[in-house]
């Protein structure tokens, strides 16, 4: 699990070692957004549902309800809590997509795989049909600013993007259990969706070129910001579905992907729509990093 973690970690230096050489940035960073975004996100999470792999139908429903209920309770911090981290309105919408998303999709499977086995990340990507809905919804809202009542706040057309309907289909396929997907889908589908973790790692990696040193240290909202992420709110989500009375097993895989490093699609999202990414990258390389320890330490409570 360590191992996963490190070599997620080495891409994003990678990404950085780019950005000063000048092989990534500017407008090839914005481009590869919008690659990662509107076509290899996509099919990255229909190939997900396309594992060959039937899974237990006793858990579809308790995960899908597991992720509603905690993704309402994740909105609810998100919406609250930035006011009393910073007093920079400007980075409120920052602070609250990243205390509310994790990194699921990138880091999420391969350490839950790491730790329940390759057969739980269906259910990882069961899991990720609300954090993807939530990410193209709420997210979208946070990190162009609640304040702006106009267009740029909500457009509905984030509900019919091609992320969306990738994970609607995801969805269809899970609830009609359809697990005889043909190679000449589904392979196409996983290799395009395999380049979403390093070209999205890169990305972040870039992004974090041009900070300074001092700046990539963070401060105190993100190190406040990094202990909501990393540590309060998996274990304020463990006692609160735990006390719901969903099962241990169901509890447990949710807590672990609650409890990934700040969700790369927010500085993707700050590039898309042209805010600054000096927050966002700052509070995603620091749990990153501090990520290698926190999730070892979580699993050993579970």
């Amino acid at each position: 699990m360590v191992e996963v973690m490190i070599t997620l970690f080495a891409i994003v230096v990678v990404g950085y070692v780019a950005g000063k050489l000048g092989y990534l940035g500017g407008d090839f960073d914005r481009q590869l957004s919008r690659l990662v975004i509107n076509i290899t996100c996509p099919a990255l999470i229909l190939s997900s549902a396309m594992t060959g792999e039937l899974p237990d139908r006793h858990f579809i429903v308790p995960l899908l309800l597991i992720s509603l209920v905690t993704y309402a309770a994740l909105t609810a911090a998100a919406l609250l809590l930035p006011r009393f981290l910073t007093s920079s309105k400007a980075d409120e919408g920052a602070i609250g997509f990243a205390l509310m998303f994790g990194n699921v999709g990138f880091m999420g499977y391969p350490v839950v795989d790491a730790i329940f086995g390759h057969e739980s990340v269906f259910y990882a990507a069961v899991l990720n049909v609300v954090n993807t809905f939530a990410v193209f919804t709420v997210g979208t809202v946070l990190i162009t600013g609640r304040g702006e009542v106009g267009s740029k706040r909500f457009q509905k057309k984030v509900l019919y993007s091609s992320p969306m309907i990738a994970a609607y289909l995801t969805m269809a396929i899970v609830a009609l259990e359809i697990d005889h997907i043909p190679g000449y889908v589904s392979q196409p589908l996983t290799m395009i969706g395999n380049i979403t973790v390093p070209a999205a790692l890169l990305i972040i990696g870039s992004s974090m070129s041009h900070l300074s040193l001092r700046t990539m240290l963070g401060n105190r909202t993100v190190y406040a910001t990094t202990l909501l992420r990393l540590v309060a709110l998996p274990v304020a989500v463990y006692y609160l579905t735990s006390a719901l009375g969903f099962t241990d097993f169901v509890v447990n895989i949710n807590t672990v992907v609650i409890a990934m490093p700040v969700a790369t699609y927010g500085t993707i999202l700050c590039l898309k729509y042209g805010r600054d990414t000096t927050m966002i990258t700052e509070v995603t390389f620091v749990t990153t990093l501090l990520s290698m320890l926190t999730i070892p330490a979580l699993v050993t409570l579970l």
